[in-house]
């Protein structure tokens, strides 16, 4: 059974929302953080302390302000508590929902539902934590049918790392170093060039900037 929660989010009335839901539930030890450094200490200190959070719900986008952040997405934040406590039940409460980023997040292993920041959202929340009360996974509608689409085009993270590193204007000799300083695989030269020249012929790109204005129209980078 679910018991103490989480909330990583920085828009106060929704955070507002989901308190009122968690009451509902009956579910009244919470935690709310609105910042993602933030988040990753108090969920560090409560692990230290032999009382971890069962439950993370998470926003993947947050607004920079006055406060440098070194955690900056949801996502980054997600797979850091995940590494520290594989136990930790994960719902991406987000109103991002590309096929493609979606589909990264449940093949990272990191997650257990993903709902849908819409008119909706609030009881797909609802129905996201009882399914995971009962060890169960959930997505909410809309996600359900953005990844039901038959065009859905899949890419791996080597393939969508090379072309963001492109965007950022990396030579291929940087984007093999910073690969193998990730460990991302494959990761020598030959390959990149092999990968982004079958790149180029799938999305009928000429060159590697136009290959990277596409990917960007298609939000797969």
């Amino acid at each position: 059974m679910l018991k103490k929660v989480l909330v990583a989010e920085d828009i106060d009335s929704i955070n507002q929302a989901v308190a009122i839901l968690l009451n509902d539930l009956g579910i009244t030890n919470v935690a709310h953080s609105q910042y993602c450094d933030q988040a990753w200490l108090m969920a560090k200190k409560e692990l230290l302390n032999n009382n971890p959070y069962d439950l993370l719900i998470c926003d993947l986008s947050f607004k920079q302000d006055y406060r440098e952040e070194k955690i900056t997405s949801g996502e980054e934040l997600i797979s850091k508590l995940k590494n520290e406590n594989p136990n930790l039940k994960v719902i991406v409460h987000s109103i991002e929902d590309h096929p493609q980023i979606v589909k990264n997040l449940w093949a990272s292993g990191n997650i257990d539902a993903y709902v849908c920041k819409d008119r909706h959202g609030i009881k797909y929340l609802k129905q996201a934590i009882l399914a995971l009360n009962k060890a169960l996974t959930y997505n909410s509608p809309s996600i359900e049918k953005a990844l039901s689409q038959n065009n859905l085009i899949s890419l791996n993270t080597f393939e969508i790392s090379i072309v963001e590193f492109l965007s950022k204007g990396y030579t291929q000799d940087k984007i093999e170093k910073v690969l193998k300083e990730k460990k991302i695989k494959p990761n020598s030269k030959s390959a990149i060039e092999k990968r982004l020249k079958e790149l180029r012929d799938e999305f009928g790109a000429e060159t590697n900037p136009h290959l990277v204005g596409i990917m960007k129209d298609l939000k797969l980078i």
